[in-house]
């Protein structure tokens, strides 16, 4: 009898339990709650956290998150509206706001992807192709800082009356405008990634180079240029230095052979004989050489300084 009333016992309180566990269910900070009856849903979302109660086995708890989710959207091929064909990557970021009306629309966080992918890529393929490339990556028309990387370009021929932030809030604009009925709030949506095709870009890269060749041949023409200037400096520096050595070396000379001359004179002055007899000694040396003969007769005047000297005693 004990044993019965013991089972019995048991099974009320697994059963107690089991209703319990069916029943409680809590809800975390960062959920919102949809309770189901038979699929359809009951009452409001719940989004406060807590430990709830719901009717335990006919009624299911569907979860969403209540926190920032992302969107990160595949790279797309847009024409833009001066026919520039561009590789474009969006990313976003959204909420779900009416967890009961995102069910009922798009079920779960998946669908909502999928929902995100068709409304975002459909508003910024209309937004590129309504604008030319540049008001996509420039957002007014300030001058480019000139640098090393820029010197040598031409400026762009296009002026921006948009601008990418604007299209960016053109775009999110027409995306937050479509997601309240899926029961979404559009928190953000921006460029990732704005390239040319592989076929342009391989063109573009070539007139990089071609500029930066041209950049480089304009640099060299300039050195030489410098090289020439700067070694023309150099020569002129030169000969006016030579030109001024040259004329305070004959000023010197001048002065030199003008001192000689004024002893020479003084010296004459003093004893015209003996400046007669060393001039003649000098021309002695300077006609007579080691092995040179000379036939003269003793009239001669070429000696007559020697006949005048008296044999030593």
């Amino acid at each position: 009898m004990k044993r019965k009333v013991l089972i019995v016992f048991l099974g009320i309180v697994f059963l107690a339990v089991v209703l319990l566990s069916s029943s409680l269910y809590v809800v975390d900070m960062t959920e919102q709650v949809v309770i189901t009856q038979f699929g359809d849903p009951v009452g409001e979302p719940i989004k406060s956290p807590g430990l709830k109660i719901k009717m335990p086995f006919i009624q299911k708890v569907n979860r969403f998150d209540n926190r920032v989710l992302e969107w990160d959207g595949r790279s797309s091929q847009v024409n833009t509206l001066d026919k520039k064909y561009i590789w474009v990557d969006t990313f976003a970021r959204w909420k779900i706001s009416d967890p009961l009306k995102f069910m009922r629309a798009v079920t779960d966080e998946i669908g909502g992807q999928a929902r995100l992918d068709d409304v975002i890529d459909s508003a910024t393929r209309d937004e590129i192709t309504n604008h030319n490339l540049i008001e996509l990556v420039r957002d007014s028309n300030r001058k480019m800082q000139v640098s090393e990387a820029t010197m040598g370009l031409p400026e762009a021929a296009e002026t921006v009356d948009t601008g990418r932030s604007e299209v960016m809030e053109q775009i999110q604009e027409k995306v937050a405008a479509e997601m309240p009925q899926y029961g979404i709030e559009l928190v953000d949506v921006q460029f990732k990634r704005i390239n040319y095709v592989e076929k342009v870009r391989q063109k573009v890269y070539a007139r990089m180079i071609s500029e930066r060749q041209r950049m480089a041949e304009r640099y060299r023409s300039e050195g030489r240029g410098e090289r020439a200037e700067v070694l023309g400096k150099k020569e002129k520096e030169l000969r006016t230095i030579e030109s001024k050595a040259y004329e305070k070396a004959q000023v010197i000379k001048g002065k030199a052979d003008a001192e000689a001359t004024k002893i020479y004179a003084q010296a004459y002055g003093k004893d015209p004989g003996f400046y007669s007899f060393l001039r003649t000694l000098e021309s002695y040396r300077e006609t007579l050489g080691g092995n040179t003969s000379l036939i003269f007769t003793t009239e001669s005047e070429y000696f007559a300084p020697l006949k005048k000297i008296s044999p030593h005693k």
